[in-house]
C-alpha cells in the first residue's frame, strides 16, 4: 500500500496544542506516513507542548531570534521549508490557523506545487489589521490551500463567499476541543504553590489573559484598570494573570495590578496546568482566540477583550460576551457576570459550538477520502 506522505508544520504553542491530537491520530493509522516540521517561531512555549503530547519533531528549523520581526519569521520559514520539502517530498502539508509560520509554509508548498490542507480554515474578523497579522495570514493561507478544514458552518460560509469550492471544504469541529478533553482532569493538582493555595471552591477566580499587539498601550491599561476595580469591589473574587513574556505587557501589569493581595501576577503556564486552571476558574477575560473556543467546552463564560471576534458562533450561542477594550464596558460586563447568578448561569450553560472531540478523526478520514483510500464521505460536525 502506498502511504500518504503528510508533513505537518507549526511554530507556536497554540498551533502545537491544536495539531497534537491530529498528529497522534494520523500516526496511529498505517495509511499515513506523518512527519512533523516545527519552525520554533516561539521556542520555549512550543517545546512544553511537544513534551506534554510526546511529539518528537522530524525537522526543526529553530528560527526564533531575539527581537525578530514578522519579515524575519516569514523569510526564514520560507527558506527553511523549501529545504525540507525538497528532502521529504510530501503528498500534502497541513498547517494550522493564522500564524506567520502558517502563511509562509503554505507559500513554500505552493511554490513546489504541493497541496496544502488548512486546519481551522475560514475564520474572519473582516478587519485586515485586527488581529494583526493573523487576519491576513489566514486569508492568504486560504487562497493557497487545496483542502479547507473548517471548525464550524459559519467558517465554511465565509470560505464560500470567497469562492472556495464546497467540494474541498469539510466542517470538522475544532481540534482544540480534542486536545482539551485529553488534558483536563477533575482531580488535577497544581505544582505551583500559589495556585495550590487558591480556594477555588469558595472564591470566584477570574482568569485573565491579555497580550495581543493591537491592545498594547492605552487599551491594555484600560483593561487592567477595569479588572482592578472588579476585584476591589467584589471581595469574593481573586484574579490570576499569567503574564505574557513581552515586557510591554509585563510592565503595564505590574504598574496597575501589582499592589493588590487578591491579584496574582504569575509566570506563563504550560498548557496542561493552564487548561486545568481554566476548568477551575469562575470567569475568563481574554483577548486570545483559543480561549474563546476552549472555555465554552468547560462551561465557563468568556469576556472578550477585543472590539471584534472572528469566532461569532460563541457570541451567537451566548457563551462569549464581547466587551471591547474600554474600561467602563469591560467593568460592566464582567461585574454583572460576577454579581448576577442567573445571568452567569445562562452564559455558562449555553451550548458549546466548537466541537465534540472528534475533529482529528474527521480530518484524517477526509484525507483518506480525498486520496481515494476511504470510499465514504465524512459525517461533518453539526
Amino acid at each position: 500500500m502506498n502511504r500518504i506522505k503528510v508533513l505537518t508544520v507549526f511554530g507556536t504553542r497554540p498551533e502545537a496544542i491544536k495539531m497534537a491530537p491530529l498528529i497522534k491520530e494520523m500516526k496511529s493509522r498505517e495509511e499515513f506516513d506523518c512527519k512533523v516540521l516545527v519552525t520554533a517561531q516561539h521556542r520555549e512555549m512550543l517545546d512544553s507542548v511537544l513534551k506534554l503530547f510526546n511529539i518528537e519533531p522530524d525537522f526543526d528549523l529553530n528560527i526564533m531570534t531575539h527581537g525578530q520581526t514578522i519579515t524575519d519569521i516569514t523569510s526564514r520559514v520560507l527558506y527553511g521549508c523549501e529545504e525540507v520539502l525538497d528532502k521529504y517530498t510530501p503528498d500534502v502539508i497541513l498547517v494550522h490557523g493564522d500564524t506567520t509560520t502558517t502563511f509562509a509554509a503554505s507559500l513554500a508548498a505552493f511554490y513546489k506545487k504541493i497541496p496544502v490542507g488548512h486546519i481551522e480554515a475560514g475564520l474572519r474578523s473582516e478587519n485586515m489589521y485586527s488581529p494583526y497579522p493573523e487576519e491576513m495570514n489566514r486569508r492568504l493561507t486560504g487562497r493557497l490551500s487545496t483542502y479547507h478544514f473548517s471548525p464550524t458552518k459559519t467558517n465554511r460560509e465565509n470560505l464560500v463567499r470567497e469562492d472556495i469550492s464546497t467540494k474541498n471544504i469539510v466542517v470538522t469541529g475544532n481540534t482544540v476541543i480534542d486536545a482539551l478533553l485529553q488534558v483536563v482532569k477533575k482531580d488535577y493538582e497544581f505544582e505551583d504553590e500559589m495556585l495550590k493555595s487558591i480556594d477555588f471552591e469558595n472564591k470566584k477566580v477570574i482568569l485573565l489573559t491579555c497580550h495581543r499587539r493591537e491592545n498594547w498601550g492605552e487599551p491594555m491599561e484600560e483593561i487592567f484598570r477595569a479588572v482592578k476595580s472588579i476585584v476591589k469591589e467584589n471581595p469574593d473574587t481573586h484574579l490570576i494573570f499569567p503574564m505574557h513574556l513581552n515586557p510591554i505587557v509585563r510592565d503595564a501589569a505590574k504598574s496597575i495590578l501589582g499592589d493588590s493581595d487578591r491579584i496574582s501576577l504569575i509566570e506563563p503556564l504550560d498548557y496542561e496546568p493552564f487548561a486545568n486552571l481554566m476548568a477551575k476558574s469562575y470567569l475568563l477575560l481574554t483577548d486570545s482566540g483559543g480561549v474563546q473556543e476552549e472555555a465554552p467546552a468547560l462551561g465557563k463564560p468568556v469576556v472578550v477583550l477585543r472590539t471584534e471576534t472572528e469566532r461569532p458562533e460563541a457570541v451567537e450561542a451566548g457563551t462569549v460576551k464581547v466587551a471591547g477594550v474600554k474600561e467602563e464596558k469591560v467593568y460592566q460586563i464582567s461585574d454583572r457576570l460576577i454579581r448576577d447568578k442567573s445571568y452567569y448561569e445562562s452564559v455558562a450553560n449555553a451550548v458549546n459550538p466548537y466541537g465534540d472531540g472528534k475533529a482529528s478523526i474527521r480530518i484524517a478520514d477526509y484525507l483518506l477520502y480525498k486520496f481515494g483510500i476511504l470510499n465514504k464521505e465524512i459525517d461533518e460536525f453539526k
